[in-house]
């Protein structure tokens, strides 16, 4: 599959911490063989306790996309080299969960990893009605990402700050008592999102929100993991 002819980037440096997003806009040529590949192939799992939602792993040659296309602006971009990556999956991704069902980690804006070196990308295989990604920023302590240096303060002001009012059984969608909305991106067809794993974000899911288990109609993402 060769890159889309209108294939576009950008970085963008995101709150006070001015931690990098790279914005892909019309990365693939085709992507709706994507999306039938799922439809038609691919059965989606419960594969983790935290992901609100099914997944499946999507063909080996994807990540070879990635690799072959996009690899030398994501080094330059995070700073990194080959020598950091021993490690990428990348799954198709369906959010599935009804909102009284989610746990409350599932409810908070969360990191992927504490290591600043690895990354997620998040390809959009569906429009801006099924709701994009957004960045944060912890009210009470300031940090805007969580890395090992953070992990300990972060977990012990996050505990004293649920301990101090009921916190909401929803998907983030915008700010709250405890994290504020630093930045949004809409889930633009054929969009891919790239930001450090250490970012604190969380998908856009609204009140109104369609549930929706067919590729080709639901929230079909892409999520792919760059790590060591």
């Amino acid at each position: 599959m060769q890159l889309h002819p209108d294939f576009d980037y950008r970085v963008d440096y995101v709150g006070n911490e001015q931690q990098p997003v790279l914005v892909v806009d019309n990365f693939l040529s085709d992507p709706h063989y994507l999306v039938e590949f799922c439809a038609r192939y691919i059965k989606l799992n419960k594969v983790d306790a935290l992901y609100p939602g099914l997944r499946a792993s999507t063909p080996e040659n994807y990540i070879q996309l990635i690799h072959y296309y996009l690899r030398d602006v994501i080094h330059s971009t995070f700073v990194i080299d080959d020598s950091m990556v021993k490690h990428v999956k990348a799954d198709y991704s369906m959010v599935l969960t009804a909102p009284e069902q989610l746990k409350l980690p599932q409810c908070m804006p969360h990191y992927d990893s504490l290591i600043s070196s690895e990354l997620a990308a998040v390809h959009y295989l569906c429009g801006s009605d099924k709701g994009g990604t957004s960045l944060y920023r912890h009210r009470d302590t300031g940090f805007e990402f969580v890395d090992s240096s953070r992990s300990a303060t972060y977990i012990e002001e996050l505990k004293n700050g649920l301990n101090k009012t009921a916190y909401p059984q929803c998907y983030m969608n915008g700010s709250n008592q405890l994290f504020e909305q630093i930045a949004s991106y809409e889930a633009v067809f054929n969009r891919m999102i790239i930001y450090r794993c250490t970012s604190l974000h969380s998908g856009n899911i609204s009140p109104d929100f369609l549930f929706d288990s067919n590729p080709r109609t639901g929230r079909l993402t892409i999520n792919t993991f760059i790590g060591q």
